[in-house]
């Protein structure tokens, strides 16, 4: 999964940053309202951090922008402590949730992932398939109940896979979700991670669809 952070701190954006990597998302980050509004209309985000107090382009403007254009991705914006006037501002231009500084990171990272989950049409952390478990909290894998171990990339490519289960998932469509901006894309870097998988879970667990791409089974 891939996220945008859109916050003009420096230490803060780098914490943001660090921990949203460390639960197994990609991430952009964007130091002013102007270029967020930029990556946030034109890249894939699967979710927003969206501070409001911004330089350029304040975050309010950026985020009816986003929606005014037909953007929905769920964005989390980050208010400042006594700006309850913000947060229902900020719910009623299109956010889909908030958070006021200071906060507690782990807080921040639980609810970037629920608001994906909901994104996708999952109630609850644990995506059950068949023979294979994904906890999407604990950025965990279990196949037939035991641990999978996987890298970082493995796990959020099955993760993606998993939120579209039984669904075909374009090659394009992967590498726009699976890497931050300024990751270096070898197009034949997918295949070698699904061969991975494809040894780690057994052969039948990812299909290949000629000219269309990657489905995983469901049961």
């Amino acid at each position: 999964m891939r996220l945008l952070v859109v916050e003009d701190h420096a230490t803060l954006a780098a914490q943001l940053r660090a921990a949203l990597e460390e639960a197994h998302f990609a991430v952009d980050v964007a130091a002013d309202g102007e270029e967020g509004h930029f990556l946030g209309e034109t890249e894939p985000y699967d979710a927003v951090v969206l501070d409001l107090g911004l330089p350029v382009l304040d975050g309010m403007t950026v985020l009816r922008r986003w929606r005014t254009a037909g953007r929905t991705m769920p964005v989390l914006i980050l208010t400042a402590r006594d700006g309850w006037t913000e947060k229902v501002a900020g719910l009623n231009a299109g956010a889909d949730d908030y958070l006021a500084k200071p906060f507690m990171m782990a807080e921040l990272v639980a609810r970037v992932q629920a608001l994906v989950r909901r994104a996708h049409g999952q109630a609850r952390p644990e995506i059950a398939l068949g023979r294979l478990l994904v906890d999407t909290a604990a950025a965990r894998v279990m196949l037939d109940g035991a641990a999978v171990r996987l890298t970082g990339l493995e796990y959020r490519l099955l993760a993606y896979l998993a939120h579209r289960a039984g669904q075909v998932v374009s090659k394009t469509e992967l590498t726009e979700h699976l890497y931050a901006q300024d990751f270096d894309r070898d197009s034949n870097t997918l295949e070698v991670v699904v061969g991975r998988l494809r040894k780690k879970l057994g052969e039948g667990m990812i299909e290949t669809l000629r000219g269309q791409g990657y489905r995983l089974a469901v049961a």
